[in-house]
C-alpha cells in the first residue's frame, strides 16, 4: 500500500524513528511531508530513544505518536516498553511500524536471520498488539486494524503495524548528499593501508562490506578484520574489550556516525579506560546511508568534542585525504587513544557487494589470528 495512505489512516502528527531500508517510502514520505521538524518528526539516536519522545509527546498533548525503526531495534525498546510504557507503569499508547528484516522464508543477511524469527513472539511477550502488512493487505483491512488499536491504546496499551518486504510503496526518492570531497570506500582502503596487519574492528553496514571488498581486491585476507554485521552501534565496545585484553596489539575501530550517535555512552566507558592501543575512527557522512540515506544528527555534533569531554587524550576532526594520511601515520606510531573524525560525502558504488564469508568462520578466522599473533611474540 501507499506510505502516504498508512500515515492518513494512522492519524498521528508525530513521529519518531530510526531509518529502515524496508520502510525506506514511509522514510521517504516522512521526510517530503514534514522534513525533520521537532513537532512533527524526529530521526532519534536509537529505538529506545524514539519510544521516550513519544511517550513525552503523549504526556504533553495527550495524543498519541508513532515509532518506526527495523526489527533490530525491539531489543532497544524493550526496557522503555515494559517499564514505562506499559499499563501496569503509567499505561502510555504508542504505535509502532516495524520493518520485518530476516522474515522467515526471506532470503537475508546472517543478522537478520535469528532477529527475524523471533520479531512477532517479542512483541506477543511485550504484550504489543500486532498486525503484518503485506503487499496484498488492503487499505480497509488497515483500516481496520487501526479502530482495533485505537481502542487499544486508549486503555493505555501499545500496538505494532509489521511491514513485510515491498509492502509499502512511495513514488518519489529522495536524494540524501553533503559536499565533503572524501569517499568512503577511499578513506577506509587508506585506514586499511596504515592498519597492515593491525586488528580493525569495522561497524555494520557499508563500512563493513567495503572494508571486505578491499581486502578481497588486494588479495590480503580477512583474518585481522572483525566485520560487525549487526548489533549497530557497538563496535566501538568490541573494539575496546579487544584492546584492553590485547595490549600489545593495535587496534583500529572504523565506526560510523549514525552508529557512534545510537551509543554515545560507549565513548564515555572508553574514554575513562584509555586504552594506548586503540585508535578509533568515526566517518561521519551525516546520513544513515546503509539503510537509505536519511540523515543523522551528525551534522551538529562535534564528535572530537564529545570525545575530549570523555577523556579521550587525542581527537581530532580531518575532511580531506593529506589530513587524514596524516593523522593516521600519528596515530600508527604513537601509543595513545585517540578518535579521528573523517568527514566524507554520501554515496557508495552501485555493484558493491556483500561479505562472502560466513559471521562465524569470519570470528574463528580473526580468532585465530590472535592467538598466532600471540605465539609469536612468545
Amino acid at each position: 500500500m501507499k506510505a502516504q495512505r498508512l500515515v492518513e489512516i494512522i492519524g498521528s502528527d508525530f513521529y519518531s524513528g530510526v531509518p529502515d531500508s524496508q520502510l525506506k517510502p514511509l522514510c521517504n514520505y516522512l521526510m517530503d511531508y514534514y522534513g525533520i521538524d521537532t513537532r512533527h518528526h524526529i530521526i532519534a539516536a536509537n529505538e529506545g530513544n524514539c519510544t521516550a519522545l513519544a511517550a513525552g509527546y503523549y504526556l504533553a498533548t495527550g495524543r498519541t505518536a508513532v515509532v518506526y525503526m527495523q526489527n533490530s531495534g525491539e531489543g532497544n525498546v524493550i526496557n522503555p516498553v515494559a517499564s514505562l510504557l506499559n499499563d501496569k507503569v503509567y499505561g502510555i499508547p504508542v504505535l509502532f511500524i516495524i520493518g520485518w528484516r530476516g522474515e522467515p522464508g526471506i532470503p537475508d543477511e546472517p543478522q537478520h536471520i535469528f532477529q527475524g524469527e523471533v520479531t512477532l513472539m517479542l512483541l506477543e511477550q511485550m504484550g504489543i498488539s500486532y498486525f503484518v502488512i503485506q503487499k496484498e493487505t488492503s487499505e480497509e483491512e488497515v483500516y481496520m486494524a487501526m479502530e482495533k488499536f485505537r481502542r487499544q491504546m486508549q486503555e493505555g496499551k501499545q500496538a505494532a503495524f509489521v511491514i513485510r518486504k515491498g509492502a509499502l510503496t512511495y513514488e518519489r526518492e529522495q536524494e540524501y548528499q553533503n559536499t565533503y570531497p572524501l569517499v568512503r570506500e577511499q578513506v577506509i582502503e587508506r585506514i586499511a593501508e596504515e592498519a597492515g596487519a593491525d586488528l580493525v574492528i569495522s561497524t555494520t553496514g557499508k563500512a563493513s562490506r567495503e572494508l571486505y571488498e578491499i581486502r578481497e581486491r588486494k588479495e590480503q585476507g580477512h583474518r585481522c578484520d572483525f566485520l560487525t554485521v549487526g548489533s549497530m552501534g557497538h563496535a566501538s565496545s568490541i573494539a575496546l574489550g579487544v584492546a584492553v585484553n590485547q595490549p600489545h596489539q593495535k587496534v583500529w575501530c572504523i565506526d560510523g556516525d549514525g552508529a557512534a550517535i545510537m551509543h554515545m555512552g560507549a565513548l564515555a566507558v572508553i574514554g575513562a579506560s584509555k586504552p594506548t592501543n586503540l585508535i578509533h575512527i568515526i566517518l561521519n557522512n551525516e546520513a544513515h546511508e546503509t539503510v537509505g540515506g536519511m540523515p543523522t544528527v551528525g551534522s551538529s555534533i562535534d564528535f572530537p568534542g564529545v570525545a575530549r569531554a570523555c577523556g579521550y587524550p587525542y581527537t581530532v576532526c580531518v575532511n580531506d585525504m593529506d589530513a587524514l594520511t596524516r593523522e593516521l601515520h600519528e596515530a600508527r606510531r604513537d601509543q595513545k587513544l585517540r578518535l579521528i573524525e573523517v568527514k566524507c560525502a554520501v554515496g557508495s558504488r552501485k555493484d558493491l557487494g556483500r561479505p562472502a564469508t560466513a559471521a562465524k568462520d569470519n570470528k574463528k578466522q580473526f580468532m585465530d589470528y590472535i592467538k598466532e599473533q600471540e605465539v609469536r611474540r612468545q
